[in-house]
This record gives structure tokens, sequence and C-alpha cells, in this order.
């Protein structure tokens, strides 16, 4: 592009210099909030804000009772046996080519809901109820679930294993539902080694018992 005479003028009248180093003349903004103390203010209110937060914090941890809570998750533990017991209910009725029942099914499940309510509630830990029983020293509270927890899975196991290969249709329609619930469940609130090893005692007795499934 073809610049004009006047352009060019122009450019030659105007005069290269360096920027201004020199520091700024009056206070700044970090000086002037310093002298007004705006920092020390904030903290006040970011302090008094703070209480506030943990008490609702507080008031949310403290909404549900403790006893409500263990009641809670006893209901949540037995929802979900008793849906268990609906399934391998079903499932035997099926395997021996049975005539279902729905409302029997529906009532057995219900009544083994009560069943695994009371025992839940009663033996299952939960921080708010840690005695099981009164007089025994809180440090063996634990232990002694866990001793009954280990009986309860070893004679479920072997009992199962037993009427589902020496008895008839009618008791194993009857009985395993109920004892295939407890088995679970016991093994499942016992610790890691204390589950293999009940494991362990129900393969020796399926083993040693010449037992097969069918």
């Amino acid at each position: 592009m073809v610049r004009t005479r006047k352009e060019r003028k122009a450019e030659n009248t105007i005069k290269l210099q360096q920027p201004d180093r020199s520091g700024p003349t009056g206070a700044t903004l970090l000086e002037l909030a310093q002298e007004r103390k705006l920092f020390e203010q904030a903290d006040r209110e970011q302090g008094k804000r703070r209480p506030k937060e943990n008490d609702d914090d507080d008031d949310e941890d403290a909404a549900i009772p403790p006893t409500v809570d263990r009641i809670m998750e006893t209901l949540l533990w037995s929802i979900s046996l008793a849906m268990l017991h609906f399934t391998f209910d079903l499932l035997v009725q099926r395997q021996y080519a049975m005539e279902i029942s729905w409302s029997q099914i529906a009532t057995r499940t219900v009544q083994a809901f009560a069943v695994f309510f009371l025992l839940l509630y009663v033996l299952h830990p939960h921080s708010s109820s840690p005695v099981l029983l009164p007089g025994l020293p809180l440090r063996y509270q634990n232990h002694l679930r866990q001793a009954i927890f280990f009986a309860t899975s070893i004679y479920t196991g072997c009992y199962l294993i037993y009427i589902t290969n020496e008895y008839g249709y009618m008791a194993i329609l009857k009985r395993s539902p109920p004892l295939g619930c407890l088995w679970i469940w016991s093994v499942f609130e016992l610790n890691l080694p204390l589950a293999v090893l009940s494991l362990a005692c129900a393969a020796g007795f399926f083993f040693q018992g010449g037992y097969t499934i069918r």
C-alpha cells in the first residue's frame, strides 16, 4: 500500500522513549487494605462462620439417634435376608417341579423377616449397643459374637449339606431356605480367618460324608 507524504511525516514526528520504571508514588491497594485492617476483619468474619458450619455438621450427625440408626441398619439387613429367603424358597420349589404358591412364599418370607429382624437386632454388632452379654468385660464382647457366629455357621452349613443328601424333598423344601440364609449371614458376620475356617469345616464335612452335588 502506498503511503502518502503526510503519513510519512507524522511517523517521523513520533519520538521513541523508554517506559517509566519508577515505583508508584501513592499507596498501593495492599497498603490501603492493611491500613484499614481489612484482612483482620475478613479473618474475624471467617472465624465466626466456622463454628456455625461445625454446629450445622454436628446437628446433622445428631439428627439420627443411635437407636434409630440401629433399627434402620437392622431393617436393611433383615430385608436383604428376607429377599434371599424368598429367592431360595422359589428356587427349591422350581427344582422339585412344585406348583408355585406365591401366597405361601410371601407368608414364609414375612415370617423369616420377623425372625431375622429379632436375631439381627440382638446379635449384629452396632456402636450404640456393644454389650451382648451383661457382666462380660467389653473387650470380650466381640469375641463372644464371633464365637456364636462361628458355631452357627458350622452347624447350619453342615446340617444343610446333611439334609439335602439324606432327607426327602419335603424336608428340603421347608428347611433349606432358612438354613441357607442363616449360613450366609453367619459367615458374613465373621472376620476373614474364621470365615475361611468355617467354610473349610463345611467342605471337610461334605467330602468326609462322601456326598455329591446333585
